[in-house]
């Protein structure tokens, strides 16, 4: 039975729409949405740059306000999940797939062609290479997934509102969130997650194919080749999540960390180690002493190439993580119960971004170390890098390469599967009228249909595959209109619970004062009564006093002092 039809039928007759027509006229649908990506990700830029700077803003303040005291469910309640199971579901679900897939290539692509006005020098190109891929894959990313997991995470576990995007915005919209304004919300949503979670798993399965091609395990990474990997990991996917939250997926998501933990490992231990472990530090201390720069970097300065540049890399990622926000915000918020609002915002934006950090500063800087200072091979005689087999490259040169290529082939299936199983449980929970438990049957369905989109688009072609792509980061646009809402509404939401605990602890110390001004004022009547009258037990007791002395103490001096009656 469907529970939320106004929800479920639209975004499904979108989908197969979009789907359908990228089937049929793949380069027309490639060429319309370049076009109008064009003109949003390049004239809207710098909107895109200045509410991603604004998130972050909003991220710090209720962090570090006394409404960081306020927990994500009962007041007592404790956490659902333990602490490292918590971070491997959040940096899994969040965006451990693309770090694995751009590890090593983004550092490299930047070094090669570094932003308008870099230095000259390879140092400097080394240097901006990593601030802007920091700047990418840091605070500002997670910074988007606070806002939209606070909000949903206050909306289902504070409130015990359904696990729907138009909960989040109930403190601003009211009872027009439970009519048509909140079924386009959801909506959105749905397409913008299931749209990038496709998309990545069109950036998987070519990554996984160039390894098996750089392997030699097969000869050329064809459509077939790739349609395969996607029904193969398409069927893990969905086995994971029918298995739920509890045990499928989160067992992926410890298996996958303990993965990336170990190649990681390797990786610093084979290679380079003094000079990546000297590179991660000074280039943390340059990300944080250039953040403000970074932030609000547009290169305007620079012309043409500047502003091409910044909408190529920069606004293309903060689309890229808006489309993304709906899956990753529901998704932390889901696992995330129990927690305070300074302990999820602590979590979600700081523990992410250093694992983050040290990724790039150990993947990238080895493929930086090895074209300064070794027999280089990854970047091309072009100057171009290619993102599909650019980890391998790496791989190849350390020693036990095959061993480490067969582990960062099984990494990149379990995230994969991590990915998209999540996914499916997400839109699954957002198309059931928010239904934390939604039923298997639709589990199954939504999984099998995002691999079902993904080979639809590669059978279609690079222009399906690109015009993916450019839908996610489209529908950026309409959503961050939402996170905005949502900015504004979790703010009221905030202030009120503070006011709220103000006034009980106001209350409280009320009641406590009161009571001392009583005990003091029986306590002063009982040392002053006149000593014919009999003494109110019940005074003396408020008072403090026991009337029982122990033997061999010395009674108080209150009656030390009064006269012997006669």
């Amino acid at each position: 039975m469907i529970t939320a039809p106004r929800v479920f039928w639209p975004a499904l007759g979108i989908l197969v729409a979009f789907v359908a027509f990228a089937l049929i006229f793949p380069t027309a649908m490639g060429d319309t949405f370049s076009a109008i990506s064009d003109a949003v990700v390049g004239d809207l830029g710098w909107y895109y740059i200045l509410i991603v700077s604004g998130f972050i803003a909003f991220s710090i303040w209720v962090a570090v306000a006394p409404m960081g005291r306020v927990v994500l469910g009962k007041d007592n309640e404790k956490p659902e999940f333990g602490l490292v199971p918590w971070f491997a579901m959040l940096f899994a679900a969040g965006m451990g797939i693309g770090l694995v897939f751009w590890g090593v290539a983004e550092p490299l692509s930047h070094f090669a062609s570094p932003p308008p006005g870099t230095g000259e020098s390879a140092a400097e190109r080394a240097r901006a290479a990593t601030d802007v891929t920091y700047l990418h894959w840091g605070l500002h990313a997670w910074g988007i997934y606070v806002v939209v997991g606070l909000a949903m995470a206050y909306a289902i576990h504070r409130k015990g509102r359904p696990v729907s995007i138009r909960w989040a915005l109930e403190p601003l919209l009211g009872d027009r969130v439970k009519g048509v304004l909140g079924d386009v919300i959801d909506v959105i949503a749905v397409v913008g997650t299931l749209f990038g979670v496709a998309t990545s798993l069109g950036f998987g399965v070519s990554q996984v194919a160039a390894g098996l091609d750089f392997m030699g395990v097969v000869d050329g990474a064809g459509t077939g080749l790739l349609v395969a990997l996607v029904i193969g990991i398409t069927a893990i996917a969905t086995i994971s999540v029918v298995t739920g939250l509890d045990k499928g997926i989160k067992i992926l998501s410890n298996v996958n960390m303990g993965l990336a933990g170990g190649l990681l490992l390797f990786v610093l231990l084979l290679g380079p180690t003094v000079f990546l472990l000297g590179d991660f530090v000074s280039s943390v201390g340059s990300y944080v002493s250039n953040f403000f720069r970074l932030s609000f970097q547009t290169l305007a300065f620079e012309g043409e190439d500047g502003t091409s540049w910044v909408s190529g890399w920069t606004t293309f990622y903060w689309g890229w993580w808006m489309s993304w926000a709906p899956f990753v915000g529901v998704f932390i918020a889901r696992i995330s119960r129990g927690r305070t609002v300074r302990e999820f915002v602590a979590g979600v934006l700081l523990v992410p971004t250093v694992v983050t950090f040290l990724w790039f500063a150990v993947m990238g800087g080895s493929g930086i170390h090895r074209e300064i200072f070794g027999e280089g091979g990854i970047i091309a005689e072009d100057g171009t890098v290619s993102t599909d087999a650019a980890l391998f490259q790496l791989l190849d040169g350390l020693p036990l390469s095959g061993l480490l290529s067969v582990v960062a082939l099984v990494l990149i299936v379990v995230f994969f599967v991590t990915s998209s199983d999540s996914g499916s449980f997400v839109v699954d929970m957002l198309s059931s009228g928010g239904d934390p438990h939604p039923p298997v049957w639709s589990r199954v369905m939504w999984a099998v249909l995002e691999g079902a989109v993904a080979i639809a688009l590669l059978l279609a072609g690079g222009g399906g595959l690109d015009a993916l792509q450019t839908a996610a980061i489209l529908l950026a646009l309409p959503f961050s209109f939402v996170i905005i809402g949502m900015v504004v509404a979790t703010t009221r939401a905030l202030l009120r619970e503070n006011g709220r605990m103000d006034r009980a602890e106001r209350g409280l110390l009320a009641d406590e004062i009161a009571g001392q001004i009583a005990r003091r004022s029986d306590f002063r009547d009982a040392v002053q009564t006149p000593p014919d009258e009999k003494v109110p037990e019940s005074a003396l007791d408020r008072a403090g006093h026991d009337r029982r002395t122990p033997e061999g103490a010395a009674p108080p001096a209150a009656t030390r002092d009064a006269p012997e009656k006669p």
